[in-house]
């Protein structure tokens, strides 16, 4: 009786484990069409992105990046400054020909931005066989002598310009230029006593006695002594002062601040000094009380010399 109930146990145990082993068949069989199903689906699905983006490309090129109708004709350049538009036109690096909608405008704007003269460009394309390019140029207000010894002996003078926001130019080649500039660059005051190795051109000064001789050369134009005299040198090697030097020899000192303020009260002295029938031999503005003055006598100071104006804006527009 017992050995009889073993023996059922026994059958009914075995039939179970059947029962499992092909439900588990089935199992891994239905995930593997399940796999091989969202394999297939994935590869479809990839191969025909792959396909679209083909498609996609030929389609730009055939009928966008090498059509014959986007090549172009005319390359429009506009400048508010002395550049020739032919010489921009032949730093920007396009051709006529080329395709529009290929061209990399960023390529183009970067080309001549590398020119330290050139201070910003935009880049436009006007369709179909257009291309618009537009330059603002850096206006020079001061100039930079720098002597260097030569190859074959003897001291080079290299000159550099600023605008006036710091900027470092190399000055241009006069056959590049619509107007003559030798007149102007003569005119441009120098600046002296600065570390000529932050001279790097299209990079910026930054050097506080800079900034403040350029700020001093934008409001002296502005000033109420504009006319009377002219700046013929800032000096910028002592810190905390800029020294200025006039065409008629006067030497004034410039505090950093305020200088609005001092060239006003370098206008009251001047005054002052015309009704003693004196002129100014040394000023020093970047004391606030009881201004240091050296006056000599004017018909010693070389007030009789031609006065020279400031430089023309070099701003114009060329087609």
């Amino acid at each position: 009786m017992w050995f009889r109930r073993e023996q059922k146990n026994r059958r009914l145990s075995h039939r179970h484990v059947l029962d499992v082993k092909v439900r588990s068949r089935q199992v891994r069989a239905t995930r593997l069409r399940l796999g091989a199903v969202a394999l297939a689906v994935t590869f479809g699905t990839v191969f025909g992105l792959f396909l679209f983006w083909r498609a996609g490309e030929w389609a730009l090129d055939t009928f966008v990046y090498e059509n014959s109708e986007f090549a172009i004709r005319r390359i429009d350049v506009q400048t508010d400054g002395v550049i020739m538009p032919d010489q921009l036109r032949r730093w920007s690096g396009v051709k006529p020909g080329d395709n529009l909608m290929a061209l990399d405008l960023g390529s183009v704007k970067r080309n001549l931005e590398l020119v330290s003269t050139i201070g910003s460009v935009s880049v436009e394309r006007v369709l179909p066989r257009t291309l618009q390019i537009r330059v603002m140029e850096r206006q020079p207000v001061a100039q930079v002598d720098v002597p260097r010894a030569g190859a074959a002996g003897g001291i080079v003078v290299t000159v550099f310009q600023l605008d006036a926001d710091g900027y470092v130019m190399q000055p241009l080649d006069p056959r590049l230029c619509v107007i003559p500039l030798a007149q102007i660059r003569d005119q441009l005051p120098v600046i002296a006593g600065l570390n000529v190795f932050q001279l790097q051109p299209g990079q910026r000064v930054e050097s506080p006695q800079v900034s403040a001789a350029l700020q001093l050369l934008g409001a002296f134009n502005h000033s109420v002594m504009a006319g009377l005299v002219n700046l013929r040198r800032i000096d910028v090697s002592s810190p905390g002062v800029v020294v200025a030097t006039t065409t008629q020899g006067a030497e004034i000192t410039f505090g950093l601040d305020n200088l609005d303020q001092q060239l006003q009260r370098w206008r009251e002295i001047y005054d002052l000094g015309q009704r003693m029938n004196k002129a100014i031999a040394a000023l020093n503005l970047a004391v606030s009380n009881n201004v240091p003055v050296r006056w000599m006598e004017a018909v010693a100071a070389p007030g009789g010399l031609p006065r020279q104006d400031n430089p023309p804006p070099l701003r114009r527009k060329n087609v």
